[in-house]
């Protein structure tokens, strides 16, 4: 078997919006300035962040659970089942977060399948404006599958 395999982000991104408190107004400016890009994708955020979204900007996110009662841990499932394949996460570096190892582990997960993922303004408006987010994007992952079958047969010897 590959040890890596091909996924194909197409031309519509199924996009994750996360903000943490602190920036939630940051995320809704961001919205209401890339509105004409987003409302081209697919889009789903986090609890409270869905809905201040949809409430100011009127695009249609779906929402998950909040942050700390699993919203990221959720989304991070959503992108192992390659279901998400990209996001924007404003996270608040200067405040205590009581869900940081979800937080981490959603990280972790985006850069485990090479996704997109932006955690500042100024970053998030790169990405939201390359000329990749309307073609289709093929990139290489290890392939899970196979590193589970050697790790087996490791296990076994």
């Amino acid at each position: 078997m590959e040890k890596s395999i091909t996924l194909t982000i197409g031309k519509r991104k199924n996009i994750a919006l996360i903000a943490h408190d602190g920036k939630k107004d940051e995320m809704i400016k961001w919205c209401q300035k890339h509105k004409h890009i987003l409302q081209n994708h697919n889009l789903c955020g986090t609890g409270t962040t869905s809905r201040l979204i949809t409430d100011y900007t009127e695009l249609q996110v779906k929402g998950y659970n909040s942050g700390p009662l699993g919203g990221d841990q959720q989304i991070g499932a959503k992108i192992v089942e390659g279901r998400i394949d990209f996001v924007i996460f404003f996270s608040d570096p200067l405040a205590a977060q009581p869900h940081d190892p979800d937080v981490k582990a959603l990280l972790r997960i985006a850069q485990v399948y090479d996704i997109p993922i932006a955690n500042n303004i100024a970053t998030a408006d790169f990405l939201i404006t390359s000329p990749l987010m309307d073609m289709e994007y093929e990139h290489e992952v290890m392939n899970f599958s196979e590193n589970i079958r050697n790790r087996v047969e490791k296990l076994l010897k």
